[in-house]
């Protein structure tokens, strides 16, 4: 059974609160699964035949120069761009299929972005609140609850009644995370949320991502962080102009490269002293 099965599936709105990765009928599926997806915009395609899967509780960094189709790899798993060809399986269900409830589908899935995106005229704490009470009819006190744990949780409690504008970058971008992970997502997709930070604020977001890698989140990772990615990963994918040139553990594909391309890219990765 897969999870949109279990929750009345993606055709329609979802129904219950249960977390993709806490569904027992789910032991053995792939979360994430894309076959062939192509992406183009006009004439310029992005994606060019893309297969992929993700096991449950894996992380996968995805790596690659800008352009390369990262950030737009992810944005079409959490169907904010529609594919041109191919399919994109969610809990083994075809998520990409006619008819399929988008809405429905994004409850499962968090993703952060590199700008924070939070509501500047609220505190922290409704930022978190706002998407379970409004989306998931989480009752305002049950929302406020678990929102200060996760703000306990990631040493932000002294934060929740404050404004975004009082915020550092490196905290807005863990309120992102949290506000992200407040919708209970049994899948997180990052695009480069270090890339509009400062070098010193950089860390404590990463720690953020640690620990969610530690508690068994299933995500992907867009990053240009390699060292990050070196250390956190199941499995990097390198990808050169819309296609995965070279996938495997982070052991394999930083120190003995196949692909010439990759090879290439990490020797002016490790030139410029990032790796």
């Amino acid at each position: 059974m897969s999870e949109a099965d279990a929750t009345g599936g993606f055709g329609g709105a979802a129904r219950g609160d249960a977390s993709l990765s806490g569904n027992p009928a789910l032991v053995g599926q792939e979360a994430v699964r894309l076959e062939g997806v192509h992406k183009s915009f006009g004439v310029l395609e992005i994606l060019r035949g893309i297969d992929l899967s993700v096991a449950p509780h894996e992380v996968i960094c995805l790596i690659g120069a800008s352009g390369s189709g990262k950030s737009t790899l992810l944005r079409c798993v959490n169907l904010l761009e529609p594919v041109n060809r191919g399919r994109i399986l969610l809990w083994g269900q075809d998520v990409t299929a006619p008819g399929v409830d988008e809405n429905a589908v994004r409850r499962h899935i968090g993703i952060v972005f590199q700008s924070f995106n939070l509501f500047p005229h609220m505190t922290v704490l409704r930022n978190i609140t706002l998407g379970p009470i409004r989306v998931l009819g989480v009752p305002r006190d049950q929302a406020e609850e678990a929102g200060r744990a996760l703000l306990v949780r990631f040493g932000l409690s002294d934060k929740r009644d404050d404004y975004p504008d009082r915020l550092s970058g490196g905290q807005q971008q863990r309120v992102a995370i949290v506000r992200a992970l407040a919708m209970r997502p049994g899948i997180m997709l990052l695009d480069e949320v270090t890339s509009a930070l400062d070098p010193e604020l950089v860390s404590e977001v990463l720690g953020v991502i640690r620990e969610l890698a530690d508690a068994g989140m299933t995500m992907l990772i867009a990053t240009h962080e390699m060292g990050f990615a070196r250390d956190i990963a199941d499995r990097v994918c390198f990808l050169d102009e819309g296609v995965i040139l070279e996938q495997g553990p982070p052991r394999q594909v930083f120190t003995a490269p196949v692909n010439s391309r990759t090879q290439q890219f990490l020797r002016r990765i490790v030139d410029a002293g990032r790796l």
